[in-house]
């Protein structure tokens, strides 16, 4: 939530209000998307889709051990969908997390869930940085309503 503390602008005068909550790797540039927006958000867009690359390759690893171990057509099949199902459900999830804030007490029952559904949610994070910096539609939201907030007050 946009904290209320005071700021100096640049004219050294002490002001009270909202500020701006950064967001991981864009800090408050998602206000005026400025200050290197575009290329920030073009650089987490390569780097999930890199890291979704990636962490295909580590299951497929994962899939080779167990073809290797030769654990059995039952075990293999039960982690794919596990796999896929965890990847589904940290998909939603994290998706869902863009328009609303997640309550703490089902984040914390869902982090194994979540750990194992990893390509999931980074699936989710590459798309929506495809549109904007992931998160700032939310953020958007909570900062304008904060800074709306204090005039109707008045």
């Amino acid at each position: 939530m946009p904290s209320a503390t005071p700021a100096t602008p640049a004219g050294g005068a002490s002001t009270t209000g909202p500020h701006p909550e950064p967001i991981r790797f864009f800090a408050v540039t998602w206000v005026n998307h400025d200050g290197g927006y575009a290329v920030r958000r073009a650089a987490v867009t390569a780097g999930s889709l890199v890291a979704i690359a990636v962490s295909c390759l580590v299951l497929r690893f994962a899939y080779e051990g167990l073809e290797i171990a030769a654990v059995g057509g039952f075990v293999t099949a039960l982690v794919v969908v596990m796999s896929a199902v965890c990847s589904a459900l940290a998909f939603r999830h994290t998706w869902a997390g863009y328009a609303r804030r997640p309550d703490p007490d089902s984040q914390s029952a869902l982090r194994g869930l979540l750990t194992i559904g990893f390509v999931g949610a980074l699936a989710a994070y590459f798309l929506r940085s495809l549109t904007e910096a992931p998160g700032e539609a939310l953020h958007r939201t909570e900062y304008e309503t904060a800074r709306r907030r204090p005039r109707t007050a008045r």
